[in-house]
């Protein structure tokens, strides 16, 4: 079979969008989704995507990233990638996938990685339902490090306000509100230090209306925060979210949350997405949400 890869151009997105979404069919894949995934990455650049077409007709796509100097490592990543199931076993993947190797590897980077991408990422991992993903990671030379998970609220089964415990929070001297343009600068100073990668996320949740983010004040200055909206475009998702070490377990998280999850369900959402999830126990203790979805997180040592 016959086909030629070429770098990708804007006026490709036409065909890559209908591939995407039959090579995704787990998942809901729109218009906007897409371009989010592609040209709202911080990092974008068209020389890191490519694309297979047989004549005319587009039958492979594959995007990729970087993201440098995180905590001393230099990332490289496949963000997404489809195939038409018709040219599937003719190394399409595997051509596409060894140009952007040799390009990341002459820029110096330490450690591919598939699908997690911070800052801008469709998923964070592989769905191992997509099993022809996982034979590509494997005879990729890629290794299965960690797992992780999405869950699911149902948004319609409580009130989540939380009124109780703002008065308490009120009587700590802690206020609980939706954060506003004045306080960004505040914002992405506070997260700085300890969630800097977030800081691109806090900056998608600005742009939504009303504002994505709820904060949490000590005597003024902001110690926690949450967010939604802030990634996958269309979908209901939450996150991040983070509190100042010094003043966990003062149940801010929780109120934040609610407030977050208050907002999805006004926007009309019926259950809400809480993604690449660490503490399951806390989620699911708060709002009840369950394990959605697992993901296999693959990574290959280039230097």
């Amino acid at each position: 079979m016959n086909y030629t890869i070429r770098q990708y151009q804007d006026s490709d997105f036409e065909q890559v969008l209908p591939l995407c979404q039959k090579s995704y069919y787990l998942d809901v894949i729109s218009k906007d989704l897409l371009r989010e995934k592609i040209y709202e990455d911080p990092f974008y650049e068209q020389e890191l995507v490519w694309i297979a077409c047989d004549q005319d007709k587009i039958v492979g796509f594959l995007m990729g990233t970087c993201r440098m100097d995180i905590r001393g490592v230099n990332y490289g990543y496949v963000k997404m990638m489809a195939v038409d199931n018709a040219y599937r076993r003719n190394r399409i993947a595997r051509s596409m996938y060894e140009l952007l190797e040799t390009e990341l590897k002459q820029r110096k980077v330490d450690v591919m990685r598939l699908g997690d991408v911070p800052m801008n990422y469709f998923m964070p991992g592989i769905d191992p339902r997509y099993t022809p993903s996982l034979c590509f990671a494997i005879r990729m030379g890629f290794d299965r490090f960690m797992d992780t998970s999405n869950l699911l609220v149902d948004l319609d089964n409580r009130d989540w306000n939380d009124r109780k415990k703002i008065e308490a929070l009120k009587a700590d001297k802690i206020e609980v509100c939706r954060a506003t343009p004045e306080d960004k600068q505040e914002l992405m100073d506070f997260v700085e230090e300890e969630w800097k990668l977030w800081q691109y996320e806090l900056e998608m949740a600005y742009k939504t209306e009303p504002i994505g983010i709820h904060i949490a004040k000590l005597n003024g200055k902001i110690r926690a925060f949450s967010a939604h909206s802030a990634n996958n475009k269309g979908l209901p998702w939450f996150g991040p979210m983070g509190t100042h070490p010094d003043l966990r377990g003062k149940g801010m998280g929780r109120v934040l949350l609610y407030h977050c999850l208050e907002d999805l369900k006004n926007l009309g959402y019926k259950t809400a997405i809480i993604p690449w999830v660490g503490p399951i126990d806390f989620y699911s203790h708060h709002t009840g949400a369950v394990v959605e979805r697992i993901f296999w997180r693959y990574e290959k040592k280039l230097n």
